[in-house]
């Protein structure tokens, strides 16, 4: 009986495997044979000597000791394979925050127990562009109310005037309130710690409050109203 010739694919999906995984195969059965446990032996080995190092250093080392010859995947495979990794020398420290915040934190997230207008005011900036130019926009509005107070825009990078001006409209909507007293919450911007914007605040016997440090979450109402 004569035997059928069949074509590369179609013996492929016979055996299941790719045409891509075929050739490799075909290819590397040519190589010289790879002694596994002995490379597994020489990994393990330089790794308890030197487990600071990583597995390319450790491929290097072994084809100029040794004479090797795998590639450097084939040392991070045996890596996985054993369990191991490199060991930094560098031990981590936990260093004690050195920036305090210049004021506390009165708000949290006790949001929802502001229960009267003008009892906490939050201001924060944000930038935007039309269609040929930009602009920063900085607003105060009341929380109860939801009603901007002041606010100031500009056309001019960094112009800290429109914290000012945002701050004097707001104030002067302020003078009314006698006997309970104004938190104004904001961010830790330049302006907003600087001493001459605080100076202000203080003299009119307003509470400050400052969020933490890259913790926008700590003022949402204002980022909510930004967005």
């Amino acid at each position: 009986m004569l035997s059928k010739e069949y074509d590369i694919v179609t013996l492929c999906e016979l055996a299941g495997v790719s045409r891509s995984g075929y050739y490799k195969w075909r290819g590397r059965a040519k190589d010289t044979p790879k002694d596994r446990q002995r490379v597994l032996d020489l990994v393990k080995a330089s790794h308890e000597a030197h487990p600071s190092h990583g597995y390319r250093w450790i491929h290097a080392f072994l084809v100029r000791e040794n004479g090797i010859t795998v590639s450097p995947e084939y040392i991070r495979r045996a890596f996985r394979f054993l369990g191991i990794e490199s060991k930094t020398k560098h031990k981590a420290r936990n260093s004690p925050r050195k920036m305090r915040d210049p004021y506390p934190n009165l708000i949290f997230s006790t949001w929802e127990t502001v229960d009267r207008p003008r009892q906490v005011v939050v201001s924060d900036m944000c930038a935007f562009w039309t269609r040929f130019r930009y602009y920063e926009l900085v607003l105060y509005f009341d929380v109860f109310t939801k009603q901007i107070l002041g606010r100031g825009v500009t056309d001019r990078r960094g112009w800290p005037g429109i914290y000012y001006e945002g701050l004097d409209q707001t104030l002067s909507k302020l003078e009314d309130v006698k006997g309970e007293p104004v938190v104004i919450h904001t961010d830790q911007g330049t302006v907003y710690t600087s001493m001459e914007y605080n100076r202000i605040i203080k003299e009119r016997n307003l509470v400050r409050s400052c969020s933490r440090v890259a913790k926008p979450t700590d003022n949402p109402v204002n980022e909510s109203l930004n967005g």
